[in-house]
C-alpha cells in the first residue's frame, strides 16, 4: 500500500474520480491510430482541468497538453501515457466490460491514461513547480509505433521536451510498488518471414523434385544457433519460430514448390540486434543452398531496445521511494523480453520507464486481464512527485 503521510485529500478525491474515467475508456476500446472517442474524452478532461495549451491530431489522434508551473521558467519534461487497446474479445464479465466486439483494453492503457489524467488535474490545480509539464497521450503503441510517428511529426522539438518518462502496469507486482533499472529494461523485437523455394513434384519421386519442406525444417533448427552459437551467453537473445506453412492437407502426396516460416527475434543490445540479422541471413543462404533451394528473408524491424537513462532513472526511483517507501521500490528488476515503443522516445531524449504494480491480476494481453483501479493513486502520486523533483524551483 502507498504511504498516506502528507498526502492531500484532493489527491485521493481525484483518484476516485479517475477510476470512473478509466472504466468509461475501458468500455469503448479503440485500436492503433483510430482513437477518436478516447482522444475526445481526454481532450475534454484536459480542457476542463485548465491546461495552458493543448495540441491534438499529432499522429492522427495523439494529444499533447502543456501545464506551466507557478514558480517561473524552467525545463520541459514529457510524461507519456499510451491510449490504444488490442484486437481481442474481453472475457472478464465485468459490468464495465468492453462494448465493442473484438476489442479490449487487455494491456492497461486505459489505466495509464486515467493515471496521467489524474496527475494532470492535480498539477493544474497546484502548479507547484518551475518549468513546463508536457502531457503526451499517445496512440498506436500496440504494434503501430505511435511514439515514432509522434516524434516524426515534431513532438520533441515543437514542445521543447528535454526529458521523457513513462509508466506501465505490471501484473504480479503488488499495488503500491514500483520497479525499474538503469540501462536496457525491455528488448528490441523484430519479426521475419522466410520463403524457401524449391521445385514441387510427386511425393513418390523426391529425387525428381527439390523439397523445400525438408530445407525449411533444417533452417528452422539452424536458426536456434543464433542463440546457442552466435550470441554471448550473458547477452539475452530469444528466437521464436511461430509460423510454418507448406503444401496443402488436401494433397498429402504432393511435394510443394515453397515452404514459409516466420517468427520473432528479441535482443537486449542494439549492437547484437544488427549482428543477429546478419547471422540469420548467412544461415539461410548457406543452409538453403545445401538442399538446392533458395531462401528469401523478409526482415521486419520492430521496436528498438528500451534503455533507461541512468541519471533519469535515479530521479524516478527517488520519486517512487518518496511516495511508497524505499522498501516498495525495486531498483534492479529483471529485464523483460517484451517490447515497448516508448523506446523511440528514449532514443531521442534521456528518460526512464517504470513498472507500477497491478496486483494479482491476469497477465497482460490476456482476455481475463483488467487494470487495477487501486493502482491509479500511487501512479498519480508518483507523477506529481517526479514533477516536483525534475522541475524544482
Amino acid at each position: 500500500m502507498t504511504h498516506a503521510d502528507d498526502m492531500p485529500e484532493e489527491m485521493a478525491r481525484i483518484a476516485e474520480d479517475a477510476k470512473d474515467w478509466r472504466r468509461q475508456i475501458h468500455q469503448q476500446p479503440e485500436l492503433l491510430y483510430e482513437l477518436h472517442k478516447t482522444a475526445a474524452f481526454v481532450e475534454e478532461k484536459l480542457k476542463g482541468f485548465g491546461v495552458d495549451e493543448i495540441a491534438t491530431g499529432i499522429a492522427k489522434t495523439g494529444i499533447v497538453a502543456l501545464i506551466k508551473g507557478a514558480r517561473g521558467d524552467g525545463p520541459v519534461i514529457g510524461l507519456r501515457a499510451d491510449m490504444d487497446a488490442l484486437p481481442m474479445d474481453e472475457k472478464t464479465n465485468l459490468p464495465y466490460a468492453s462494448k465493442v466486439p473484438g476489442m479490449m483494453h487487455a494491456c492497461g492503457h486505459d489505466g495509464h491514461t486515467a493515471t496521467l489524467l489524474a496527475a494532470a488535474q492535480y498539477l493544474c490545480e497546484t502548479r507547484d513547480f518551475a518549468g513546463t509539464v508536457a502531457l503526451i497521450f499517445q496512440p498506436a503503441e500496440e504494434g503501430g509505433a505511435g511514439a515514432r510517428t509522434m516524434i516524426e511529426e515534431g513532438l520533441l522539438e515543437r514542445f521543447g521536451i528535454g526529458a521523457v518518462y513513462a509508466m506501465h502496469n505490471k501484473p504480479g507486482l503488488p499495488v503500491g510498488q514500483f520497479a525499474t533499472r538503469p540501462g536496457p529494461l525491455m528488448a528490441g523485437g523484430d519479426r521475419f518471414v522466410v520463403t524457401v523455394t524449391g521445385r514441387g513434384g510427386h511425393a513418390s519421386a523426391p529425387t525428381m523434385s527439390i523439397d523445400p519442406v525438408v530445407a525449411a525444417a533444417h533452417l528452422i533448427a539452424s536458426a536456434q544457433t543464433l542463440v546457442s552459437r552466435f550470441s554471448d551467453p550473458f547477452d539475452q537473445v530469444v528466437v521464436s519460430i511461430t509460423y510454418l506453412e507448406a503444401g496443402s492437407g488436401r494433397a498429402l502426396n504432393v511435394i510443394p514448390d515453397t515452404a514459409t516460416f516466420g517468427g520473432t527475434i528479441r535482443t537486449m543490445n542494439s549492437a547484437t540486434r544488427a549482428e543477429i540479422e546478419a547471422h540469420l541471413r548467412r544461415i539461410l543462404k548457406s543452409g538453403a543452398e545445401q538442399f538446392g533451394c533458395e531462401a528469401e528473408l523478409d526482415w521486419r524491424p520492430g521496436y528498438p531496445v528500451t534503455a533507461n537513462d541512468a541519471a533519469r532513472t535515479s530521479v524516478a526511483l527517488g520519486a517512487a521511494a518518496a511516495v511508497v517507501g524505499q522498501e516498495n521500490v525495486d531498483d534492479n528488476c529483471t529485464r523483460v523480453m517484451g517490447s515497448e515503443d516508448f523506446a523511440y522516445m528514449l532514443e531521442q531524449r534521456p528518460g526512464a520507464i517504470l513498472w507500477y504494480g497491478n496486483g494479482d491480476s491476469a497477465e497482460l494481453h490476456n482476455a481475463a486481464y483488467n487494470f487495477n483501479d487501486e493502482a491509479i493513486l500511487p501512479g498519480m502520486r508518483f507523477w506529481v512527485e517526479l514533477v516536483s523533483r525534475e522541475l524544482a524551483a
